[in-house]
């Protein structure tokens, strides 16, 4: 998993841009951070809803192609259940289903405080093509 750690930390350039930290990884599963910034904010002041999809984003696409083989979103939809302001939110990826062509995943977006800010469901369509070596 190693491989996938470093190949996320270092070719994912939105998620360093967005100021998005991986923690951990594993096969189907992932943990990832993002302190929040102004930057994050919209005009109501809360974390604009693009940059908690983000968060979700990368944690889906992580634990999706943790294996090596390549893994693409198609079809995601974000609830948001409460507003953020700051400090620092988290995402962990998990992966309900998983078969030659699709994988399922559920991603929770939570606090400081552990209290759900947003939920996120993915599917990711497997290509046969390798992301990365894996062995």
């Amino acid at each position: 998993m190693e491989k996938a750690l470093e190949f996320f930390r270092q070719n994912d350039l939105f998620a360093k841009h967005c100021g998005i930290e991986l923690l951990e990884a594993k096969p189907g599963w992932s943990q990832a951070k993002m302190q929040i910034q102004p930057f994050h904010l919209n005009g109501a002041k809360t974390v604009h809803g693009g940059a908690i999809f983000t968060l979700a984003d990368f944690a889906f696409a992580v634990a999706a192609n943790g294996q090596g083989q390549l893994a693409l979103a198609i079809s995601t939809n974000t609830s948001f259940v409460k507003a953020a302001y700051d400090g620092t939110l988290y995402a962990e990826a998990q992966e309900l289903s998983i078969n030659k062509k699709l994988g399922t995943y559920e991603v929770r977006i939570t606090d400081d405080q552990k209290q759900l800010i947003a939920q996120f469901h993915g599917t990711a369509f497997r290509k046969e093509e390798t992301l990365f070596p894996t062995n």
